[in-house]
C-alpha cells in the first residue's frame, strides 16, 4: 500500500476532501471514488489511527424488538456487509477479516430464556428470513457456560479484523485514483469524519453538546479454537481472528486521563473474560489496546450539513458499531455532498 503522506497536492482538481481515515472517512472515501470523484482524504494520524485501529471487530446487531430507524439501517448494513467487505477485499488484494460468524449469547435464567424466545419471534418478522435468532440448548463445544444451559445464537452478527479491514479499504481507495494523505488542502466538497475530537469540535462551534468521546480498552490473547461464533456474556465481546488472536473487550469510560493507555479498567476485563471462557482461562495476553470512540449525544451517529459552512458536512458518531454502519453512512454522505440528495434518516439528523 503506497499512502502518501507528504501532503503534497497529486491530484489536478478534487471534488471531495474527506478529513478523518477511519473507517467512517475512508468508507466514504471508498464510495465517492467507485462514483468517479477525485476524492482526498486527509488525516495527520494516517488511516485507522483512531478508534478505528481496534483489535475487537464484533459487528454485533440490534436486539429484534422495539424496531425504528437505527435498528432497521443497521440490519440493511449488516446484510450489505456480506458483499461490500468482500468487494473491497477484491478491489485491494487485502484480507479485511470479515467473517459471518454469528454469535452466542448465554442466558442466565428463565426470564432471560422468555424474553430470547419472544425476540426469536420478531426477529422470524423483523429479519424477513435473511438471518436468524433463536435459542438453542446445544452452544458448542467452545460456549460459555449458561446457567440455564441454553444459548441465543443469530446468524446476522459477523466480525471484521480492523487494521486490516482499514488498511484494505485505504488500499482500494488509493487503487481507484485518489490519495491519503497526512496534511493538505480543502478542496471540492468537504465531509468530516473526525472521531471523538471533531465531535468535540462541532460542539465548540455551535455552543451546544453533540458528542464527545468513549474510551474503550480491549485485549487479544494467545489462543486458538478454531473459527467459532463470537461470544458476547458479562458485556463482553469475544471474536476469534485465528490462531493466537482472540479478542476481548471492551470497557466504556466516560471520564479519562489518557486517550490510548491501557489501566486497571482493561485489566478487570481480562478477569471477567477468563473467568467467563473456561478456555481463555490460561492464554497469555498478546496485545492491549486502548482507544476513543466516538459518541454522539444521541447515540445514533450524525449525517448532515455543518451549520453556517456551505460545502462542508458531517458523518460522525458511529459509537461501537461503526464498523457495522460505514458502508450505508458513506453512501447518506456522499449523496448529500455530491448530488445534494437527502436521504438521511431522522434519528441521524443534527440535533437542534
Amino acid at each position: 500500500m503506497a499512502i502518501r503522506y507528504d501532503g503534497v497536492r497529486a491530484l489536478a482538481t478534487t471534488d471531495l476532501t474527506v478529513r478523518g481515515a477511519g473507517v467512517f472517512g475512508l468508507a466514504v472515501g471508498w464510495e465517492a471514488v467507485r462514483r468517479g470523484a477525485r476524492v482526498r482524504v486527509i488525516d495527520p494520524r494516517g488511516p485507522g489511527g483512531g478508534a478505528s485501529g481496534g483489535i475487537v471487530g464484533a459487528l454485533a446487531p440490534h436486539v429484534p424488538e422495539a424496531w425504528n430507524d437505527i435498528k432497521a439501517f443497521q440490519f440493511d448494513c449488516l446484510i450489505e456487509a456480506r458483499s461490500y467487505w468482500p468487494a473491497v477485499e477484491a478491489a485491494s488484494g487485502r484480507a479485511t477479516g470479515y467473517r459471518r460468524s454469528g454469535r452466542l449469547q448465554p442466558l442466565a435464567d428463565d426470564k432471560a430464556v422468555s424474553r430470547a424466545l419472544e425476540r426469536a419471534r420478531s426477529a422470524a418478522e423483523l429479519w424477513q428470513g435473511m438471518a436468524d435468532w433463536h435459542v438453542t440448548s446445544d452452544g458448542g463445544p467452545f460456549a460459555p457456560p449458561s446457567a440455564t444451559g441454553r444459548w441465543v445464537s443469530d446468524t446476522l452478527s459477523a466480525q471484521i479484523d480492523p487494521p486490516r479491514a482499514i488498511a484494505a479499504l485505504a488500499t482500494a481507495i488509493e487503487t481507484a485514483g485518489a490519495e491519503i494523505v497526512t496534511n493538505g488542502p480543502e478542496e471540492g466538497q468537504v465531509i468530516h469524519a473526525t472521531g471523538w475530537e471533531g465531535l468535540g469540535e462541532l460542539s465548540d462551534a455551535l455552543g451546544r453538546h453533540i458528542g464527545g468521546g468513549v474510551k474503550g480498552q480491549a485485549a487479544l490473547f494467545d489462543a486458538d479454537p478454531g473459527m467459532i461464533p463470537q461470544l458476547y456474556l458479562d458485556g463482553i465481546h469475544v471474536v476469534t481472528h485465528g490462531p493466537g488472536r482472540v479478542a476481548a473487550g471492551s470497557t466504556s469510560e466516560r471520564t479519562f486521563d489518557a486517550a490510548d493507555t491501557t489501566d486497571a479498567g482493561l485489566d478487570d476485563v481480562i478477569e471477567r473474560a477468563r473467568a467467563a471462557v473456561p478456555w481463555l482461562g490460561n492464554a497469555p495476553v498478546v496485545a492491549r489496546w486502548a482507544g476513543v470512540r466516538p459518541r454522539a449525544a444521541s447515540r445514533n451517529p450524525i449525517v448532515g450539513p455543518w451549520p453556517g459552512r456551505k460545502g462542508h458536512f458531517v458523518a460522525n458518531g458511529g459509537f461501537k458499531i461503526g464498523f457495522a454502519l460505514a458502508p450505508g453512512i458513506a453512501r447518506l454522505a456522499v449523496d448529500l455532498a455530491l448530488d445534494g440528495r437527502d436521504r438521511v434518516p431522522e434519528a441521524f439528523r443534527l440535533p437542534g
